[in-house]
């Protein structure tokens, strides 16, 4: 399957209601802004049953090593005040798997599919690459540098420049598709980290993953997730992953997805005010599963009410 890559083989818009929904995303470009986020929609093909995936704009599958992985210790999930901590602990397949049982059924869909990738050592991030440039009907890559670098006495990479830019650069020697990286919200400046990595070769960044949180139980006096800390996602923390996308945006040049506490269709309209493209919806999947689904109807609606004929041309008068 020959995925979307230029303005003459884009979405076509969908003309029964006047307004257009696609966006780009680099040289990425995709039917609406509406992305499912790695780590909340399995592998994609899980949820065939219960959505059309063809109506989203993209799905990121489960995060890929370079062998298989078994995970954290349960239980893994803990609900928080309007939100969620996690440990899920990396849990997946392997590459290999991946290629040989996941992918082939992902290449019958019309929409653009993101490997999120993952590893301890660049070597391993280098490698999963490699075994993906082999496979047909990707999209995209999504870079997780949050992960803690064994070369380098457990530091992530996502929140040193210096690592960042090495994992990034020895990745895009390898990669033939766009690179997306998908950058940690712990860091002091996230213009600084977005900046090294865009100079490494990054095709655009997303903003961001989880933050760290420790969830007790006053009964047990012990933690309530099997790993103790985790990492906290929802509604809470929007309001704090959008002002890095706002601070991101000032000072790189290339495209950013905003991913945090997405729940509704104003919650996308106001990512993409703050300087986003497109934006990955997570958290909500638990709730509902159809929650990307649908906010592909209530964003057009959205449009709809508030004259917003194309979403690609929404701006914030005040960031002008």
């Amino acid at each position: 399957m020959s995925l979307v890559s230029s303005p003459e083989t884009a979405p076509s818009v969908d003309r029964s209601s006047g307004v257009d929904l696609r966006v780009s995303v680099g040289t990425l470009y995709l039917k609406n802004p509406i992305i499912a986020a790695s780590g909340t929609f399995a592998y994609g093909i899980e949820f065939a049953h219960l959505v059309d995936l063809n109506r989203l704009g993209g799905i990121v599958v489960k995060g890929l090593s370079l062998e298989p992985m078994e995970g954290a210790a349960a239980p893994r999930m803990c609900e928080t005040p309007s939100g969620m901590v996690n440990a899920i602990g990396l849990q997946n397949i392997g590459v290999r798997a991946f290629v040989r049982e996941k992918l082939p059924q992902l290449r019958g869909l019309n929409v653009a599919v993101i490997a999120n990738v993952f590893g301890q050592t660049v070597s391993e991030y280098v490698e999963v690459i490699r075994i993906l440039e082999d496979g047909e009907g990707l999209a995209a890559y999504e870079l997780n540098i949050s992960c803690p670098n064994v070369e380098h006495d457990g530091a992530e990479y996502g929140v040193d420049p210096d690592l960042a830019t090495e994992v990034v650069a020895a990745t895009r020697m390898v990669a033939k598709r766009p690179l997306w990286v998908k950058l940690s919200p712990v860091v002091g400046r996230i213009g600084l980290i977005s900046k090294a990595v865009e100079s490494a070769g990054a095709d655009a960044v997303v903003i961001a993953n989880t933050y760290p949180a420790l969830c007790l139980n006053a009964h047990t006096r012990r933690p309530r997730l099997g790993s103790t800390g985790g990492g906290l996602s929802g509604a809470a923390i929007k309001p704090i992953t959008m002002r890095l996308v706002y601070e991101a945006a000032k000072v790189i040049k290339i495209p950013i997805v905003g991913l945090g506490g997405i729940e509704s269709p104003a919650d996308i309209a106001e990512y993409l005010m703050a300087g986003a493209k497109a934006v990955e919806v997570g958290t909500a999947h638990f709730a509902d599963p159809r929650a990307s689904e649908r906010m592909v109807a209530g964003l057009k609606k959205w449009c709809e009410e508030e004259k917003v004929p194309e979403i690609n041309k929404l701006r914030c008068p005040w960031t002008a």
